[in-house]
């Protein structure tokens, strides 16, 4: 990605959680994009509700490009810190470095967006990302910015054309990467780029809720 922008769309965001035991962020089974907003950074990814075996999903598409769809929304992680999500990629990028900007390309990955109040320069975010290159669970800072941190939900042997369901302790991750107790979620946003190795990728998204730890 071209631009380190992305993370700070929370600077000015605010919005009600919805519920003590579930927050749904994206209910793409249902058809609906409320709430969800485009942001966009070199050329266009394409974002579209399409069908597999009868269920709804988010479909994305870039072909060279870097934009992201976002919802502004503040989530409680005292309340609902595990983030769950499913997701399908067709293809991996070929041969990026993730850690540098030449290669800061993936086929799927969801940000968690955390405030930092009036404290702007606080603004931070998680990266879960599907990784092309890395293995399952390697860490490592954004290539453009320390206030971001990358997580690779799924690595270089993650298989292809297979729905994967994801389930994270956001809360837990943000004080590993960051030694510290996360500040308020602000938004939610997710984002198929590909403009800095000029390839393309497909991926797909199924819905997106905070929970309880149960």
């Amino acid at each position: 990605m071209k631009h380190s922008g992305l993370y700070l769309i929370a600077l000015l965001l605010a919005g009600p959680a919805s519920g003590a035991d579930a927050v749904a962020v994206g209910l793409f089974s249902q058809g609906n994009l409320d709430g969800w907003q485009t942001e966009k950074f070199d050329g266009v990814t394409q974002y579209r509700l399409t069908e597999d075996n009868g269920i709804k999903y988010l479909l994305a598409v870039s072909r060279d490009a870097a934009s992201g769809l976002y919802r502004e929304m503040e989530v409680d992680l005292e309340r609902t810190p595990i983030l769950q999500w499913s997701w399908k990629v067709e293809n991996r990028i070929d041969s990026p470095d993730e850690h540098s900007k030449a290669g800061d390309d993936y086929p799927a990955r969801i940000y968690v967006v955390f405030s930092g109040g009036l404290a702007f320069w606080r603004t931070r975010a998680i990266n879960y990302v599907w990784s092309s290159t890395q293995e399952a669970g390697s860490t490592w800072p954004n290539a453009y910015t320390a206030n971001a941190r990358m997580i690779a939900v799924r690595g270089v042997d993650a298989p292809l054309h297979t729905w994967l369901s994801e389930s994270r302790d956001v809360r837990a991750d943000y004080r590993r990467l960051f030694g510290e107790p996360p500040g308020v979620v602000a938004a939610i946003a997710l984002m198929t780029d590909t403009d800095n190795t000029g390839q393309e990728a497909r991926a797909w998204y199924g819905d997106i809720r905070f929970v309880s730890a149960k």
